[in-house]
C-alpha cells in the first residue's frame, strides 16, 4: 500500500486504533509512546502536522522531545520528512537549532535523498546565518555532484537564493571553467540561472564571461539557450553587446531555430536602441538573394521574432520595419504566419 514498505505493515495497537476508531478523539499527547511510528504513517503524519499548526508551545515541545532521537531517519522518510519540515517551519529557535545540529555531518547525504533534500531546503530557509553557513559549508567539494543530481540541485538552488554572498562563494568558484557543460545540463542550467539572479555582478563576472564567450554553442542547445537569455536579462550592457557580437550576421538563420530564436527575441527585448538598429539592419536586408524579412516571416519561429521586433521597436525603427513588411504584403497573405504579422501591424497602427 501507500504506507511505505508494503501492504502488510506491522502496526502498533495504538496506530491501528488511531486509523480505525470512530469513537476515540486523539490528541498529540496520546501518540507520544509511538511518536516515531505515527510520523512514518500517512495518516499519522498528517494528524501530527495538522495538530502542530494549532498546538501551544508546551505541547509542541513534548512532541519534539519524543521525535528528536529519530529525527535524522525521519528526514528521509516518505511521510516523516513533512513532520520535520513542520518543526523547522513553526518550531522555536531552540527546536530549529536542535534539528540543524542533528543534520550536521549528514547534509550531503540528505541533499541527495528524495525526501531529505526537502528538509535541507527548509533548514536553509529558516535557520540563522551562522547555523545556515555551517550546513551549507558541508557541500564544499561536492557542488558538481549535487548540481547533477535530481535532488541535490534543488538544495544548491536554495543555498544560492537564501545565503549571504560570502557563504556561497565556493559554489560560484566551482563553476569556473565548467560553465558550458553545466549550462547544457538539465539541472545545471537552472543552477546557473539562479546564480545570475541572486549574486552580484562582481561575484559572477567570470561565469558571465564564460557564457558570453560560448554564446554560439549555447544558443542552439535546449538548455543552454535559457542561460544566454538569462545573461541578456540580468547582465549588463557589456554582456549584451558581447552576445550580439557573437551572433551578428547570423540573426536571420538563428531566428529560424527552435532554441536560438528565443535568444534573438530576448536580445531585442533587453537591448539598447543602437543594438536594435544593428539587428534591424539584418532583418530588413537580404539573405542569399532573398529579402530576409520574407524568409523570417515564412518561418514558424522567425515570425515570432518579427512580432517581438514590432512590439519593442519604437518611432522611426518601427516605421522602417513596418515599411519593409508592407513591401511584401501580397506574398505575406499567402502563408499562415504572414497573416499573424499583418494582424499584428493592423493592431499596432490602430493604437
Amino acid at each position: 500500500g501507500p504506507d511505505g514498505a508494503g501492504g502488510d505493515v506491522k502496526r502498533s495497537a495504538l496506530l491501528e486504533e488511531f486509523r480505525t476508531s470512530k469513537v476515540r478523539k486523539f490528541e498529540l499527547c496520546d501518540i507520544l509512546p509511538e511518536c516515531d511510528e505515527f510520523c512514518r504513517d500517512q495518516h499519522g503524519s498528517r494528524f501530527i502536522q495538522t495538530k502542530l499548526e494549532i498546538a501551544p508551545p508546551s505541547e509542541t515541545e513534548i512532541v519534539f522531545e519524543a521525535l528528536l532521537p529519530t529525527a535524522l531517519s525521519l528526514m528521509t522518510d516518505l511521510f516523516g520528512n513533512y513532520v520535520v519540515q513542520k518543526f523547522l517551519e513553526r518550531g522555536s529557535q531552540e527546536q530549529r537549532s536542535a534539528l540543524a545540529k542533528t543534520m550536521q555531518g549528514r547534509v550531503l547525504q540528505l541533499s541527495l535523498d528524495m525526501y531529505g533534500c526537502r528538509v535541507v531546503q527548509k533548514a536553509v530557509e529558516v535557520v540563522d546565518g551562522e547555523e545556515q553557513a555551517v550546513l551549507v559549508n558541508e557541500l564544499q567539494g561536492h557542488v558538481m555532484k549535487c548540481v547533477r543530481d535530481q535532488n541535490g540541485n534543488h538544495v544548491i538552488q536554495k543555498c544560492i537564493e537564501r545565503s549571504a554572498p560570502a557563504t556561497i562563494q565556493f559554489i560560484v568558484d566551482d563553476f569556473i571553467g565548467q560553465v558550458v557543460p553545466l549550462a547544457t545540463h538539465p539541472y545545471g542550467c537552472r543552477v546557473i540561472q539562479r546564480i545570475l539572479e541572486y549574486c552580484g555582478h562582481s561575484q559572477v563576472i567570470n561565469v558571465l564571461n564564460e557564457i558570453v564567450e560560448s554564446t554560439r554553442d549555447l544558443v542552439f542547445d535546449q538548455y543552454g539557450n535559457y542561460v544566454v537569455q538569462h545573461v541578456l536579462e540580468h547582465g549588463q550592457p557589456k554582456e549584451r553587446s558581447g552576445v550580439l557580437e557573437r551572433l551578428r550576421w547570423q540573426l536571420v538563420a538563428l531566428s529560424q531555430h527552435k532554441f536560438a530564436s528565443n535568444v534573438v527575441e530576448k536580445l531585442l527585448q533587453f537591448s539598447a536602441h543602437h543594438t536594435r538598429q544593428v539587428m534591424l539592419e539584418e532583418f530588413t536586408g537580404e539573405v542569399n538573394g532573398q529579402p530576409a524579412i520574407l524568409v523570417m516571416m515564412r518561418d514558424a519561429y522567425g515570425n515570432y521574432v518579427i512580432q517581438k521586433a514590432l512590439d519593442v521597436c519604437q518611432g522611426a525603427d518601427r516605421e522602417r520595419l513596418i515599411a519593409c513588411i508592407k513591401e511584401h504584403l501580397l506574398a505575406l497573405r499567402k502563408f499562415t504566419y504572414g497573416k499573424h504579422i499583418i494582424a499584428h501591424i493592423e493592431k499596432l497602427e490602430s493604437q
